[in-house]
C-alpha cells in the first residue's frame, strides 16, 4: 500500500470528512465509515467503467459457450440467493438502490467470484463445483463480494492511487475532481486486478456475514467456507484467496463477531 505524504493526508481528511452514518450504534457489525479517498473518484465513472468491463467479460464467456443461461440450475440458485441479500445492501450504500444488479455464472475451473462496482456479480463454476458450497456458504461468498462494492473498495484504491501519483502540489485540482474525472475511465480494465488491503478483506468478511444473516443465511457458514478454502489452497492459494488474510486469522475474526450477527440470522429465520 502506498503511503501518502502527511500534508496530503491531512488535507484530504479536512476536505472529505468520513462518512459517519455507519459509525453510530447499531445491531450488527461495526466497521466505521467509507474512506475519504473514495471522494477523489466519481462513483458514476467507476460504475460505468465496471459495467463496460463486465459486459465485455460476458460477451467473451458467451463466445466460448461458457456463460450460464437463465435456466441453468446454478444460475437460478445464485440469482435466488442474490434476491434475498440485495435488499439488505441499501443500508450500507444508498447508491445501491440505483444499481442495475446482475448475477451471472461463468464456466471456469477457477475458484473465484466477484462483484464489480454497480452490483455486477459473477461466480465461476469452479468455486461451486470444487468446494461443493452449500447455499449458506454461497451467501457468505456473495455477501463478501457485494460488501467490496458497497464499501467502494475499488473506488478507494483508485482514489489513493490518483492522490499518490499526482501529489499534494495539485491537491487543489483534485478537490475540483476535474483531473481525476478525466482519468478514471482508464481504470476499467484494472477493476479485477486492483489489490485490496487486508483491512478491506476483513471488512468485507464482516459486512458479508451481516448481509447473509439478515437475508436468513447462517453466518457460521463463513467459517466452514474458509475451512474449505484453506484446504483447497494446499500451498498454492486459489485466485479468490491469494490477496486475502490467512484462513486462521479471518476465521478467528468471524467467530468473534458471530454474537453480533447470529441474532439477525435468528430473527430472519423466524420471519420466513
Amino acid at each position: 500500500m502506498n503511503t501518502l505524504p502527511l500534508k496530503l493526508s491531512l488535507a484530504l481528511a479536512l476536505a472529505f470528512p468520513w462518512n459517519l452514518a455507519a459509525v453510530h450504534a447499531r445491531n450488527g457489525v461495526e466497521v466505521g465509515g467509507n474512506s475519504a479517498f473514495t471522494n477523489l473518484v466519481p462513483a458514476e465513472s467507476v460504475e460505468r467503467s465496471a459495467a463496460q468491463e463486465y459486459g465485455q467479460m460476458l460477451q467473451q464467456a458467451a463466445s466460448k459457450n461458457a456463460l450460464g443461461g437463465k435456466d441453468h440450475p446454478q444460475v437460478k440458485r445464485l440469482r435466488a440467493i442474490a434476491q434475498r441479500i440485495i435488499p439488505h445492501a441499501m443500508e450500507w450504500n444508498p447508491r445501491a438502490r440505483e444499481w442495475k444488479w446482475e448475477v451471472n455464472l461463468m464456466g471456469s475451473s477457477q475458484i473465484n467470484a466477484f462483484c464489480m462496482p454497480g452490483g455486477k456479480i459473477a461466480f465461476y463454476s469452479g468455486i461451486l463445483d470444487k468446494l461443493k458450497l452449500t447455499d449458506d456458504e454461497v451467501a457468505m461468498v456473495m455477501g463478501h463480494e457485494i460488501a467490496h462494492a458497497l464499501r467502494e473498495h475499488a473506488r478507494e484504491r483508485m482514489g489513493k492511487n490518483a492522490a499518490t501519483g499526482i501529489g499534494a502540489s495539485v491537491l487543489s485540482q483534485l478537490l475540483g475532481l476535474g483531473q481525476v474525472g478525466q482519468t478514471v475511465t482508464q481504470y476499467g480494465a484494472q477493476l479485477l486486478t486492483l489489490q485490496f488491503s487486508r483491512e478491506d478483506e476483513s471488512e468485507a468478511d464482516l459486512v458479508g456475514m451481516e448481509l447473509g444473516a439478515r437475508a436468513g443465511f447462517d453466518p457460521r457458514a463463513g467459517i466452514t467456507l474458509w475451512q474449505k478454502m484453506s484446504a483447497a489452497a494446499k500451498g498454492a492459494p486459489p485466485q479468490w484467496l491469494s490477496t486475502h488474510p490467512s484462513g486462521s486469522t479471518r476465521i478467528a475474526e468471524m467467530e468473534a463477531n458471530l454474537p453480533r450477527v447470529m441474532p439477525l440470522y435468528q430473527k430472519a429465520r423466524a420471519a420466513r
